[in-house]
């Protein structure tokens, strides 16, 4: 589908389009994308998308970025369920302001859809639905798997309204709506004949910019990639949360494993491969550095402007999280794989405010990083993960104290006359998870957001999704 788009052309359903995608040989051997891509389309002043007029020509980013007056850039995702992490890492470092989620006509939402469409979700990242192979998908198969997908966008977690798009004043009227967050855009296209894929790209075209962005903010920058070019030196990439950077000023970049910062300056700037002055708050775009070796940064890092006094880093934390799934219950020293933007790493719980959570609980939890300190923010979004255990939540605090949470729910479990472990006895259910099944859900409003969430878990097999694109 993205290689359709980009490209232009179209596909011989035997994956010739998507291999211009691929980064790695191990990809266009499997088909399967494996890295987190990046791909750009470009709209001139009358809508038309830009491309090279000699057939079999491609034009280069430069080419693109100077010819056009929009222009849209695709992260390219992994699907497969071996690759979550990285999908995962490719949607919280990126901050994309859609998520284009992709749906085989003749499968409909298997395997890893509906995670990736539940993350998607959970991070209130506005989704819209292509269902493709048409041409190949029996009537009543791709009828099956619409009806699939309007119950699973109803349902209480998504609570989205969709639209089937079929004419292009429907396209108009609903890309202008869009901003609304209830509804959800559905198109049924075909790579191999072109079916409705120009109202996909009229929709994007006409897609407003989504995202609250402060450029007078301090300047901050979240690395999501590093490169070693030749006469060039170390290259970092990512998004500019905050703030404006021009090429010469000095930063520092860190933190290292000991929570420390390097000064350096910034040699040169980039944004989609075209040379830039400076860059802004919501942009995406590489630094250069001067003074710096590949192997002393690393994805998760943050460049910040040269201060009298080091920014602070912290191990622990505090954060308000919601159990979107769990097996059994979560209690101190659980530790999971944990993702905020761009860092990932193993994090312990040291403190929680009660004895254990389990799926559907809120609670007010005390995380520790494994490895490393890093970089955080009070109101950071996070999302841990650890098997088929998922939940997500915001920081409310940064360092902790030992103890802190603990205090109020034992002296409120001794007064009313209950011992934490005559509480667990009470809540078990016997078999759940071998003979019999355990199911459980979690809606309401995500802490400090404006989505909800839900899950359902399963003592057999948790549900899962396909490809986020």
């Amino acid at each position: 589908m993205l290689g359709v788009l980009v490209k232009g052309g179209l596909d011989d359903g035997r994956g010739k389009a998507r291999v211009n995608l691929f980064r790695h040989k191990h990809e266009i051997e499997s088909g399967r994308t494996s890295s987190v891509g990046m791909e750009i389309m470009g709209f001139d002043t009358k809508g038309t998308i830009v491309s090279s007029n000699v057939p079999g020509r491609k034009l280069t980013w430069n080419e693109i970025g100077t010819r056009s007056a929009k222009v849209i850039s695709f992260t390219d995702l992994a699907g497969h369920e071996r690759y979550l992490r990285t999908t995962v890492f490719g949607l919280l470092s990126s901050s994309p302001n859609y998520c284009l989620l992709m749906v085989a006509a003749n499968n409909g939402l298997i395997g890893m859809s509906k995670e990736h469409l539940g993350i998607a979700l959970a991070l209130n990242v506005p989704v819209m639905v292509v269902i493709t192979k048409i041409d190949i998908c029996p009537p009543h198969i791709l009828e099956q798997t619409i009806t699939q997908l309007t119950r699973i966008l109803k349902s209480p977690g998504a609570r989205k309204i969709p639209i089937f798009i079929k004419t292009h004043e429907e396209t108009v009227q609903t890309a202008t709506q869009f901003v609304s967050q209830r509804i959800c855009p559905v198109f049924q296209v075909s790579n191999v004949t072109g079916e409705c894929l120009d109202l996909v790209r009229t929709f994007l075209n006409i897609l407003p910019h989504h995202g609250h962005y402060d450029a007078e903010a301090p300047f901050e920058f979240h690395i999501n990639d590093t490169f070693s070019v030749p006469f060039v030196g170390t290259v970092v990439s990512g998004v500019v949360k905050s703030g404006v950077i021009h090429a010469g000023d000095t930063v520092q970049v860190g933190p290292d494993s000991l929570g420390g910062f390097q000064t350096t300056n910034i040699r040169s700037i980039e944004r989609k491969r075209i040379s830039v002055p400076f860059a802004s708050a919501g942009q995406s775009a590489s630094f250069a550095l001067k003074r710096i070796r590949r192997k002393e940064v690393r994805k998760g890092m943050v460049v910040l402007p040269k201060l009298d006094t080091p920014p602070k880093v912290y191990r622990e934390f505090v954060a308000e999280v919601l159990i979107l799934s769990h097996a059994t219950t979560i209690r101190p020293k659980y530790q999971a794989m944990l993702h905020v933007g761009p860092v990932s790493q193993t994090c312990a719980i040291i403190e929680i405010d009660r004895e254990f959570i389990r799926t559907g609980d809120r609670a007010t939890v005390a995380f520790r990083f494994v490895q490393r300190p890093e970089y955080l923010a009070v109101g950071d979004r996070i999302l841990f993960r650890e098997g088929r255990t998922k939940g997500l939540g915001i920081v409310k605090t940064v360092g902790f104290e030992l103890g802190s949470l603990n205090s109020k729910p034992e002296a409120q479990a001794h007064g009313a006359g209950w011992t934490g472990r005559e509480k667990t006895k009470e809540k078990v259910i016997p078999g759940a998870g071998a003979s019999g099944t355990a199911k459980a859900g979690a809606g309401g409003k995500e802490a400090g957001a404006t989505g909800t969430a839900h899950a359902h878990a399963n003592g057999s097999a948790a549900g899962g999704g396909t490809r986020a694109k």
